[in-house]
């Protein structure tokens, strides 16, 4: 099923670690979260691995070094090497670099994984708008960074400069919640000067441009927690998806979600990739999964039945996305959701 048409959740007779030759996956809210690993996590990606599958951990976290990236993943039990991450920083350097010359000063509002980049770019970074700048690069910065951070971005871009972002997420997850993330530092930034950033990461080609680079995979499998940066980067480079339940996006979201925000395939967590997915069978407006049938009627999503939890949002997936077509479902989905408890 293509991209474009996606009206159901696609299932699959093997697991997805068998079916699929590499796993890009998004580390903050799937792999773990502010630095704990994620429920099952671990132990399913171990076995992944040790069934032949390449792990590569892409990340719009522009904060740490893919070595400092490496060594936290395997710490958690998930032996990783620097090349296995790939990070906006590297995305966003690669797109400065394609424009500036070697040796190019860049005003640096972030953390070292951005410095990181930008040198082995051969790039300069620097840490005033007066080091003379030939352009400003914005990545996340962590939750101690400097308001005067963003003051300084203001006064080079203000004079002219032109201004990169390594990605524009507006939130990030942490061990005690959602938190802000460098979209919403972007913002700041954009209030103060009205200019519009490049911007490198997930969804956007240059992080896809970036990941299929590094890894060279054939069958990719994209695995995520966000529907605007995850699924829609699988959306934009023709790849299929899988959304993990453990982050962002809640159930909610995902039966309303614009077509480029429609992943393959959807579970609980990333034990979902050692499993096959069940199919969802229906025409018209009623679909079945598992014990449940989802259906839209009188201007609502209904679902009956009973069963897993899951096969019971898929079902509503596919009653929702058809019925929507090319647009959001606006059906009302409250009353299906809750049944669920997810």
């Amino acid at each position: 099923m293509s991209q474009a048409s996606r009206t159901r959740p696609s299932g699959s007779s093997t697991a997805l670690s068998e079916a699929y030759d590499t796993a890009l996956l998004d580390l903050d809210g799937v792999v773990y979260a502010g630095g704990q690993a994620i429920a099952h996590a671990v132990d399913a990606l171990r076995t992944a691995r040790d069934g032949g599958m390449h792990l590569a951990y892409v990340t719009n976290n522009a904060l740490r070094t893919p070595a400092a990236v490496a060594e936290h993943l395997t710490e958690l039990g998930v032996p990783a090497e620097p090349a296995d991450v790939i990070t906006s920083a590297q995305a966003v350097a690669r797109l400065v670099a394609d424009q500036l010359p070697e040796g190019a000063r860049v005003l640096v509002i972030g953390g070292e994984g951005l410095r990181v980049a930008l040198r082995e770019r051969g790039l300069v970074p620097v840490e005033s708008a007066d080091d003379d700048p030939a352009a400003v690069v914005q990545g996340y910065g962590g939750p101690d960074m400097a308001w005067g951070r963003f003051a300084e971005a203001s006064y080079a871009i203000n004079r002219g400069l032109p201004w990169f972002a390594s990605n524009t997420d507006l939130t990030i997850p942490g061990a005690r919640g959602i938190a802000p993330g460098n979209g919403a530092a972007v913002e700041v930034v954009r209030i103060a000067t009205g200019a519009e950033p490049q911007v490198a990461g997930k969804p956007l080609p240059p992080m896809h441009r970036e990941t299929v680079l590094r890894t060279g995979a054939e069958r990719p499998l994209v695995v995520g927690d966000r529907l605007d940066t995850d699924i829609e980067g699988a959306f934009n480079g023709g790849v299929d998806s899988l959304l993990v339940l453990t982050g962002v996006t809640d159930a909610a979201q995902l039966v309303t979600a614009v077509p480029e925000h429609r992943p393959t395939y959807v579970d609980a967590d990333l034990r979902g990739l050692l499993t096959g997915q069940p199919e969802v069978t229906g025409t018209g407006e009623a679909y079945a999964c598992g014990g449940w049938t989802a259906s839209a009627r009188g201007g609502e999503l209904v679902l009956e039945g009973d069963g897993e939890a899951l096969d019971g949002l898929r079902a509503l997936c596919a009653a929702a996305w058809s019925h929507a077509g090319d647009g959001a479902c606006a059906l009302d989905a409250g009353k299906a959701v809750a049944r669920l408890g997810l």
